[in-house]
């Protein structure tokens, strides 16, 4: 974990560290001060690849960080954070973006849970709208880009209530031929990362890796409940509990979408954001009414990450027999 920088220091000759506004593994977002640009406040992202790569893999790195920068830098959508500027010092790599103000929709749902509340179904789904215009407009994008962090926290509401996907810590640019590009490496967080993403940056994921994501989202801002993640599902079948179950005022509808989008195997999903978000504001109906969100063995072994899981999970309860065997 690198250290972080200090209050008031001047990076690229330009941007002035305010505080730290978030921090991961893999680095920490700051709030910075553009001082080419007065009153100009910006969110720098740091990255630091690890020095246990070797020179090699770590220039490589570095220039992988700079054709997805450069990728991101074309963005242009209203429900995403204007990538401006990128630059490497040293063995850190920074990414530059437009400081978006206002509270996160976790802080959202959390107040309301403490006021023993849930959020209200027709506010998440204007969120929703917006979060998926965004996503569409990502994975129209050629190459398609994936975000793979989808979170309430990485969803904030302007003041002015303009949805922000931020956070382009785990983005991944779809390159011809299956070929990735990733400015670092992860797995997003559990509680809403799909079974294919586990293999990090060599996961069989596409844009319906981002769907599983969009729909554990909306199934935590309605419920107040974190979604079983996608492994103690696979370990569990059942674990998940259905969101009308929790909250009786989710429409049978929303509820519907949700657990199309949380199917374990992406084949089982909606096919793209579009059409899932067709469904959720009533464009269209959902042709297969039985949502079959639990999937057979066979279906999931299809996963060599998956496979890998299984096989931890099965030595782990042998040595549990063992031990209760010789006790």
């Amino acid at each position: 974990m690198p250290l972080p920088l200090k209050s008031s220091e001047i990076l690229r000759n330009r941007y002035k560290i305010k505080r730290i506004i978030g921090q991961g593994g893999m680095g920490s977002i700051y709030l910075a001060e553009d001082t080419r640009l007065s009153g100009r406040l910006c969110a720098l992202k740091e990255v630091e690849h690890d020095k246990t790569l070797g020179k090699q893999l770590n220039k490589e790195a570095q220039e992988q960080f700079k054709q997805e920068a450069t990728v991101l830098a074309r963005l242009d959508h209203p429900n995403l954070p204007k990538v401006s500027d990128f630059f490497s010092i040293g063995d850190r790599d920074y990414l530059v973006m437009d400081y978006v103000p206002g509270d996160d929709l976790r802080t959202l749902m959390l107040k309301a849970k403490h006021q023993g509340k849930f959020l209200k179904e027709a506010e998440v789904r204007k969120w929703a709208n917006q979060l998926a215009d965004a996503l569409i407009y990502l994975h129209e994008q050629k190459p398609p880009i994936l975000h793979r962090d989808i979170k309430p926290s990485n969803l904030k509401l302007t003041p002015s209530g303009l949805l922000k996907l931020v956070d382009f810590g785990l983005v991944k640019v779809l390159a011809p031929g299956e070929m990735t590009i990733t400015i670092i490496q992860g797995q997003g967080t559990a509680l809403y990362t799909p079974l294919e993403q586990y293999g990090g940056d060599g996961a069989h994921t596409d844009i319906r890796s981002d769907i599983y994501s969009f729909g554990a989202t909306l199934y935590h801002l309605l419920t107040n409940t974190a979604p079983a993640d996608a492994r103690e599902r696979f370990i569990n079948p059942g674990s998940l509990v259905p969101p009308r179950q929790i909250n009786s005022a989710v429409s049978a509808q929303m509820e519907r979408a949700i657990l199309w989008a949380m199917n374990l195997h992406p084949d089982e999903r909606p096919a793209s954001m579009a059409q899932l978000r067709d469904y959720f504001t009533g464009r269209t109906e959902y042709l297969d009414k039985t949502t079959p969100v639990e999937l057979k063995l066979t279906q999931i072994l299809s996963f060599p990450e998956v496979r890998i899981l299984l096989y931890i999970s099965l030595g782990l309860m042998l040595v549990s027999l063992m031990g209760a065997f010789f006790i």
